[in-house]
């Protein structure tokens, strides 16, 4: 029998966490875009959920630029990584997106999920 793990998404705006999620829940995986870039309480992402694992996407302030259409200074930039610092810090696998594309990040946050959880993780 196999327990449907919990997965928490964080990272600053345009790393990719909403095409990841989406994708993940096509494979039928069960996860959630944890909005900690917004808020100033440290620890929301624990207190909003408490994943089973906890994934951080990272993203440059110039890709993030190209990637969407922000208006937004690099200072804000750096608010949103600040706000971040303690989920990164308890994450359970970062990865940088900048050089990869959407495929290659989901084909290796999917090997993370099944080499780390196993039979946890319906697929």
């Amino acid at each position: 029998m196999f327990i449907q793990a919990q997965i928490g998404i964080v990272g600053p705006c345009a790393a990719g966490k909403s095409t990841l999620i989406e994708r993940l829940k096509d494979h039928g995986y069960t996860a959630r875009h944890i909005a900690q870039e917004h808020s100033y309480v440290p620890d929301m992402w624990q207190r909003i959920t408490r994943p089973d694992l906890l994934i951080y996407l990272d993203v440059s302030y110039p890709v993030s630029m190209k990637r969407r259409k922000l208006d937004w200074r690099p200072e804000e930039f750096q608010e949103q990584l600040t706000r971040l610092q303690h989920a990164r810090q308890h994450a359970d696998l970062y990865l940088q997106t900048d050089i990869f594309s959407a495929e290659e990040v989901f084909e290796q946050v999917v090997q993370f999920i099944n080499k780390t959880l196993g039979n946890w993780t319906i697929q």
